[in-house]
């Protein structure tokens, strides 16, 4: 990546210190104060096209330009980082990513990624990757997203699930929690997305964005919240957490597209306290884990429908749901409900 470039619009009524503003983001490549200020420093940040010092007051519709340097060329080292493994075979691997892990290094983080624990388990059984140092990487999951991720062990596998993916014949099923109970219970959401010019960490609906593409269905219901079942027609960045926030039913802990105020703003006042304890001490990120692949495998023509346990932290979730906010007219377990979404198949060569 050389030379990347991000543009910001300060949207902020007060005025505001250049460097704590760009702090308070918390934009990943923009990983300390230091390299703030070292940016600032090398006039690769400016405000309306001007170098401008740290310390510069910030007005409402400011626009700031950043260009990152290019990183500083790193060898990806394996470490024996523990992968949990649910399917694979000479061609391709299926691991189930737990939340916090991020996929590749990046900005601030060059280390203790999915890369560097492939690279550990698989050594040189990995594709090359769509990009430099991304070895055996096809498609993506948030840091804070648990769940299942294809790993390519060759370039021929990698260009073969890269088309799946791009002719939308893999189905990916996530299960997310919900701020509230979506009306409709079973719903599209439709619109185009591009990166928030307010925030570059967000990703926002914009008519000049590209298309996506959102299903849902609300599986389990629980007073003020519900468990959805999600597929995606498309796969941009953020996504369902977007849509779902886009649509004012956003994932319960989600940093970036919820706030604890929205939350205690839907429960009933005896509840908040609850709720708090909950985001602060159990459920540290957002409520959703990509559960279900299922697609052919494009060498062998097997079958594959595959899922990933839920982690401690989404079932302890759902069991404070169910003790707080379960409802009379839904007393299904949550192993019966996703028993019975198991037997909702996919076939994708029926589409061939």
């Amino acid at each position: 990546m050389k030379n990347q470039k991000i543009k910001i619009i300060f949207d902020r009524t007060e005025p505001e210190r250049l460097d704590k503003y760009l702090v308070d983001l918390r934009i990943q490549e923009l990983y300390s104060r230091s390299f703030i200020e070292k940016l600032i420093a090398e006039d690769r940040i400016l405000v309306n096209n001007v170098p401008v010092k740290k310390s510069y007051q910030l007005e409402t519709n400011d626009e700031i330009d950043l260009k990152l340097p290019d990183p500083e060329p790193k060898e990806v080292v394996p470490q024996d980082i523990p992968l949990h493994i649910i399917y694979e075979d000479d061609d391709l691997a299926i691991i189930n990513k737990p939340a916090g892990m991020i996929v590749h290094p990046g900005f601030g983080n060059p280390d203790q990624t999915l890369v560097n624990a492939i690279m550990y388990h698989f050594g040189e059984n990995l594709s090359t990757g769509r990009e430099v140092n991304r070895p055996g990487i096809v498609h993506r999951l948030d840091r804070g997203t648990s769940g299942l991720m294809i790993i390519a062990k060759n370039d021929l596998i990698q260009s073969k699930i890269s088309d799946l993916f791009a002719e939308r014949r893999i189905r990916k099923t996530y299960l997310a929690v919900s701020t509230g109970v979506p009306e409709p219970l079973e719903d599209s959401i439709e619109t185009c997305l591009t990166r928030s010019m307010s925030n570059p960490r967000k990703i926002c609906v914009a008519d000049e964005g590209k298309w996506a593409l959102t299903h849902y269905r609300a599986i389990k219901l629980y007073h003020y919240f519900a468990l959805l079942a999600i597929q995606l027609e498309t796969g941009r960045m953020h996504q369902i957490r977007v849509h779902l926030a886009h649509v004012n039913y956003p994932i319960l802990g989600d940093l970036l597209y919820n706030t604890r105020r929205y939350v205690h703003s839907i429960v009933p006042e005896n509840m908040k306290r609850k709720v708090t304890e909950l985001l602060t001490t159990k459920l540290l990120r957002q409520a959703l884990h990509a559960w279900r692949l299922e697609f052919v495998h494009p060498l062998s023509g097997k079958l594959i429908d595959v899922q990933a346990p839920l982690p401690e932290d989404f079932i302890y979730c759902l069991e404070w749901l169910t003790r707080f906010f379960g409802t009379e007219l839904d007393t299904q377990s949550i192993d019966s409900v996703l028993d019975r979404e198991l037997k909702t198949k996919y076939d994708p060569r029926e589409d061939i």
